[in-house]
């Protein structure tokens, strides 16, 4: 009787402590869409992909120009919003959402490379219809490194800024992998997991010390922005498991031998081992062009546009 008692009580504690949790995770989320920010507008388009609705922008006119923002859990493409002006002037502009980010679905799926190859390689022939120039950053660089190998009909000139080292795309899973994705995929647990990794003073420390070479640059806005999207959709943390087990990882070497495109790097100084990440990237293909900026780091077209635009005019022109 005692011991069925003492099942009985352990019973009731775990149901209030998990239902006090999912109500933590319900507040969490309630309060980081409170703003708004990322509703639908008339310039937001929707491509519906297999996989997920695709959200993206498409503005200016000229030749088609895709951006693809870098591939981190609150990323989207608001990153490119203070640039896409200037270039619309030039280009027929495109900013999408890739899926599991921003505005676009996030459905409950493991993410890995080739997803997003077949992302880009179908969003082209489907939306954009011609031949691209592409700009992507910091970890999509792998995903557009690998979809111009598997369809160079669909790439122009390629730009890279801030890409990983070609030691870190190679990663792959380790053992310990499948046993942390499934804690991150639990309903109640892995949910609070994911609120703490992506709470808004995180997000303010990445900021600072990753996306930002000066931290008074940063302003309140794009904060609020990126932890929005770190939580809007179904099934947020699903890209976020992915992407830390690294599932999304592909060893690019190869595809950067065979690729016949113009490309040009673009690294920030203040990045420790960038040039020496940007030299290795030319031992692969000598045809590689690259550069360096001042006072900026992962996010130089947030941090110090007009640096960014300079070199684009360049390279595109």
């Amino acid at each position: 009787m005692k011991t069925r008692n003492k099942l009985l009580t352990l019973l009731i504690l775990s149901s209030s402590a998990a239902a006090g949790i999912a109500m933590i995770n319900k507040g969490i989320k309630i309060s980081a869409l409170s703003k708004h920010l990322l509703e639908d507008n008339s310039q937001s388009q929707c491509y519906k992909w297999r996989f997920g609705n695709i959200h993206y922008t498409k503005s200016g006119s000229g030749k088609p120009l895709l951006l693809v923002h870098d591939f981190d859990y609150p990323a989207s493409s608001y990153e490119w919003h203070r640039i896409v002006s200037s270039l619309s002037e030039e280009y027929t502009v495109y900013t999408i959402d890739l899926l599991g980010c921003g505005r676009s679905e996030k459905p409950n799926l493991t993410y890995t490379n080739y997803l997003y190859v077949e992302l880009l390689c179908d969003f082209i022939k489907s939306e954009i219809g011609h031949r691209t120039d592409i700009i992507a950053t910091g970890e999509s660089a792998s995903f557009a490194i690998m979809a111009c190998n598997h369809s160079p009909e669909l790439f122009n000139r390629i730009m890279l800024i801030n890409p990983g080292s070609l030691l870190s795309y190679a990663q792959v899973p380790n053992k310990n992998a499948k046993l942390y994705k499934f804690i991150l995929d639990t309903p109640i647990i892995g949910t609070l997991l994911y609120h703490m990794a992506s709470s808004r003073g995180v997000i303010e420390e990445i900021f600072k010390n990753k996306y930002f070479h000066n931290p008074y640059s940063v302003r309140s806005a794009y904060m609020d922005y990126y932890f929005e999207s770190a939580h809007k959709g179904s099934y947020p943390k699903a890209m976020f498991s992915s992407l830390k087990c690294n599932y999304t990882k592909c060893n690019i070497a190869n595809a950067l031998k065979k690729i016949d495109n113009s490309i040009y790097l673009l690294g920030s100084q203040e990045i420790d081992g960038m040039e020496e990440s940007l030299k290795e990237y030319q031992q692969y293909n000598s045809a590689i062009e690259y550069s360096l900026i001042s006072k900026a780091k992962l996010l130089p077209q947030l941090e110090c546009p007009d640096k960014v635009m300079n070199v684009i005019r360049i390279f595109f022109t």
